[in-house]
């Protein structure tokens, strides 16, 4: 379906919990995290149903995200009914990979479509400063189980000034003999982010250029996001910048969210959209729903304007949102 500027929207990143067994320093503080109460997260039968009405909608890649969707309890079930929706293309999930060490064949049996993987360092210790409390060998595990069943993979790093710069090359290394994606995803000053400092989409592009050689952009489809890729000489899969904050893309943004309590979220730095779980809990229609759900899409903001004073600002943390 398209929002009032054209632009189509097909991509819904469902939020199944706030929840997570990691406290990465831009998304979470380390302590005093007040969580959801399970009354108000929407259930799986309330999230099957709205799936079933996004994808009347036109609805075709959706994406399972946190907080981390494996702390809840029943996520690959959950899964599996979701593949079963019909004009469902494609379901990958965001995950730290921590608890998917030693599942993802099952995963995979319940109809995963994608995996990303959040990994900000390959060095242990420093991983579990910036996750306060995550084991680098787990997510590794996660990431080679991935390989070996021949899921398509995107590692997700976010670099940190003073945290992990000097690891970008590093990281970049893991697409030389693995056709995987290891995607670099500028800080957003939401919540947790905005007390830190990130890299910008050219200081990334340098620091790799200058370690690894040109970067030749690469066409190839690789999923549904915004990422712009490329693939330096010798290497099997390829590198992706993520750049909302010093390149906007929003012209061509395709995707809405869809929190952990229900509401529809139109833009990442924005509070617009619609409460859906009032809607459900309160007896409307299917048709009802969708109703609701096109207005709210239709009047999907222009732009996420990060550093603009604008009514509306998202103060929520990403946990909170929706990765």
């Amino acid at each position: 379906m398209k929002d009032g500027f054209g632009r189509e929207i097909d991509y819904l990143r469902v939020s199944i919990t706030d929840r997570c067994d990691l406290r990465c320093r831009y998304c979470m503080p380390e302590f005093g995290v007040t969580a959801l109460p399970h009354a108000d997260i929407l259930r799986y039968e309330e999230l099957l149903r709205l799936a079933r009405i996004f994808a009347g909608l036109g609805f075709r890649h959706l994406r399972l995200t946190g907080g981390e969707p494996m702390v809840r309890s029943g996520c690959l079930d959950f899964l599996r009914e979701l593949r079963a929706v019909p004009g469902i293309e494609s379901v990958g999930m965001t995950s730290n990979g921590v608890l998917l060490a030693g599942r993802v064949a099952e995963t995979k049996s319940a109809g995963l479509s994608a995996l990303n993987l959040s990994i900000d360092s390959l060095d242990p210790d420093r991983y579990a400063a910036l996750t306060r409390c995550g084991a680098l060998s787990c997510v590794l595990q996660t990431l080679h189980e991935a390989l070996a069943l021949e899921i398509p993979v995107k590692v997700n790093c976010v670099p940190l000034r003073g945290w992990n710069e000097d690891e970008l090359p590093a990281l970049a290394e893991l697409a030389r003999e693995n056709p995987l994606c290891v995607r670099f995803i500028e800080l957003m000053p939401i919540g947790c982010g905005a007390e830190l400092r990130g890299l910008s989409q050219n200081e990334v592009l340098q620091n790799l250029t200058a370690a690894l050689g040109p970067m030749e952009p690469d066409a190839t489809l690789r999923g549904w996001g915004p990422a712009r890729y490329y693939r330096p000489a010798g290497f099997r899969g390829s590198i992706g910048l993520i750049a909302a904050v010093s390149h906007e893309f929003c012209d061509r943004c395709n995707r809405v969210r869809l929190t952990a309590d229900g509401r529809l979220k139109l833009c990442l730095n924005r509070t617009d959209g619609v409460d859906l779980r009032a809607l459900l809990r309160g007896g409307a229609s299917d048709e009802e729903i969708k109703d609701a759900i096109e207005l709210a899409v239709f009047r999907k903001p222009e732009r996420h304007a990060f550093y603009e004073a604008i009514q509306g600002r998202e103060g929520r943390r990403m946990n909170e949102i929706g990765g």
